[in-house]
Order: C-alpha cells, then structure tokens, then sequence
C-alpha cells in the first residue's frame, strides 16, 4: 500500500481538509451541482479535487471554480472535456440571498467543504467562513495533537 485515503464516510466523494484549517467556518449550505455526462462518469470513479476550490457569486447565481475533475481516458476521446470549468452551484433564493449579504458585507468568503452523495445526487456542502490567523492555525494544530495524545493514553490506560 503506496498511499492510504483518509477515512471517508460512504457516501463522500471528496474533503477539502484544508478549509477547515484556513478557515474558521460558520453556516452550512448544502448545494446541488450542474454537471455533464462525463463528469458524472469521473466523479463516479472519485476523480475530483476540491483542494484549492471556491465559490464566486456573479450576477446573482453561484460557481463553483478550480474544481478539478479529470475525464477518464474513455471519455475524453469523444468529448471536449474541460476539467477546470466552472459548475453553476443549484441553491434556493434564500440561500444564495443570504450568501451574497454575507460575502458583501460581513467580510466573509464561501468555501467548499464536501462532495458526497444523496441518494444518486451529487451534492456539494459550502460554508461561510471567516479567515484564520497563524496563531489560531497553531492553537488549531496544538489541540489536535493534545487530543492525539489524551487518545492514546486512554487506549493504553484500558
């Protein structure tokens, strides 16, 4: 075993780990995802990366951009594939209204959190969040190793 995946639940697609490190989030969205045959076909196979993605609000409707999703080799003989393209995110008028008021005035940014699966959807899992400061990134990693620790005491322990 060259590299082991991170312990998803069964119906996760894909984790932006690292927004939950950069950034301190606050409400949730659950978002749907316009997309095309052969991105469906890939997504199925667990071809996408949402690392350094975000959400961009353009004329009143969200996209999802730098969203990787690399067409299988069967695929992309017969299509113009373009993996980078930005995804029209499918969100209630409430939501994407509350989302802009957000972005704009409280000085917050949306980021992608999850891709998983509902039933045969796929459905993408945004936030509102705020920015962190280095040191708060540091109290982040020094209480996940405390907890790493207080882990492996109790399992000993027992």
């Amino acid at each position: 075993m060259a590299g082991k995946k991170p312990k998803q639940s069964p119906g996760t697609i894909a984790l932006n780990k690292r927004a939950k490190f950069d950034y301190q989030l606050h409400d949730r969205f659950e978002a749907g995802i316009a997309l095309t045959g052969w991105e469906m076909k890939s997504i199925r196979d667990s071809k996408v990366q949402l690392t350094d993605t975000y959400v961009n609000i353009k004329n009143g409707e969200a996209y999802l951009l730098a969203c990787n999703i690399t067409p299988l080799k069967t695929a992309s003989t017969h299509f113009v594939t373009e993996p980078m393209r930005p995804r029209k995110l499918l969100l209630h008028k409430k939501e994407l209204a509350k989302i802009i008021v957000a972005t704009q005035q409280k000085g917050q940014t949306c980021v992608p959190v999850a891709l998983y699966w509902k039933g045969h959807l796929v459905k993408l899992e945004i936030a509102l969040a705020t920015g962190k400061k280095e040191h708060d990134k540091r109290a982040t990693m020094k209480e996940r190793d405390w907890n790493r620790d207080k882990a492996r005491v109790m399992k000993s322990a027992n």
